[in-house]
């Protein structure tokens, strides 16, 4: 059987599959078919049911381009493996009835079933805790939901934080000044907010106090009105830190809380604050509980592995 998908350029055709062409080779191995890419078109032959599971994946990949979706290699080959496998429906699911966030400087699309759950609960609650390991896409999405608030007034300011003490180092013990301590603890935020609308954008709206990045430590005594809030790596907090970012939250303000309870760095003797919160507040209207799991991981496809390895090692050793 042979089948054509057509498509406007040669240049889209190319996106289909992060442009590069060993992604359609591994195409090939995996569903079994022959493929075949030229300007504007592509062709499968073999089995029927095999090239209309091949055909259906790349058309999918071709909605997800017009979407907005920039696809990298990773993510070419994070969906491949999820549709040779017998998921296809999953990846359908994601990019029907879209979530599209358009910001300044790229189109934030969710990469998978779980990511566009997450952002349906952040657009519906108030409070929202997004739980996995590192490369789920839980802080990005954050990121990106504050943005879009912001961008379309529904709020006025964002506020992201994190602890400052990880690792088991102390500020005081590191050099330079206080800006300059807490760069290293505050990056991935900068770095997430630099992708989405720019250095020199988010540069004028922390000038103007529209857009805070600051340790935790800073949030004690306020209230957090008018406001998007996120509070990533919540699983270095205290019990006590935890509460009190908890109780900041003011009249028409959202918060998510975001963190890995496998990646706590506090003494043994302390308890994790994002731990103790997902045991007692589950059940209170208004606070949704998300977990990923490794699974959802949309990194090289490696990631993936390393987390379940350690994910298995952890359970064998209970």
């Amino acid at each position: 059987m042979e089948k054509t998908l057509t498509f406007d350029t040669a240049q889209q055709v190319s996106e289909t599959y992060g442009n590069r062409h060993e992604n359609l080779e591994l195409a090939e191995e995996k569903f079994g078919v022959k493929i075949v890419a030229r300007d504007g078109w592509m062709k499968f032959e073999g089995d029927p049911t095999k090239v209309e599971l091949a055909s259906k994946f790349f058309e999918t990949m071709g909605g997800a381009r017009r979407q907005g979706m920039r696809i990298s290699n990773s993510d070419f080959r994070n969906m491949l493996a999820r549709a040779s496998s017998g998921r296809l429906d999953e990846i359908i699911q994601v990019f029907d009835n879209p979530i599209v966030m358009n910001l300044k400087r790229k189109s934030i699309v969710p990469k998978n079933i779980n990511q566009k759950k997450y952002l349906k609960f952040i657009a519906k609650n108030d409070i929202v805790f997004g739980v996995g390991p590192a490369g789920t896409g839980k802080t990005y999405l954050a990121v990106a939901a504050a943005l879009k608030a912001l961008q379309d007034k529904k709020v006025e300011k964002v506020i992201l934080t994190r602890p400052a003490v990880e690792a088991g180092e102390a500020l005081g013990f590191l050099p330079g000044d206080l800006q300059e301590k807490l760069l290293p603890y505050l990056r991935p935020l900068y770095d997430a907010m630099f992708d989405m609308i720019g250095a020199e954008e988010t540069n004028k709206l922390m000038e103007r106090d529209i857009i805070e990045i600051a340790p935790l430590a800073y949030m004690r005594g306020r209230t957090l009105s008018n406001a998007f809030i996120i509070l990533d790596e919540a699983q270095n907090t205290t019990m006590e830190q935890m509460m009190m970012f908890l109780t900041r939250l003011g009249e028409n303000s959202r918060m998510i809380i975001t963190g890995d309870i496998t990646q706590i760095d506090l003494p043994r003797h302390k308890k994790s604050g994002l731990k103790g919160a997902l045991e007692i507040l589950g059940d209170i209207e208004g606070i949704k509980l998300f977990y990923f799991d490794a699974g959802d991981v949309v990194r090289h496809p490696l990631v993936t592995k390393i987390v379940n390895s350690y994910e298995n090692s952890q359970k064998s050793n209970v």
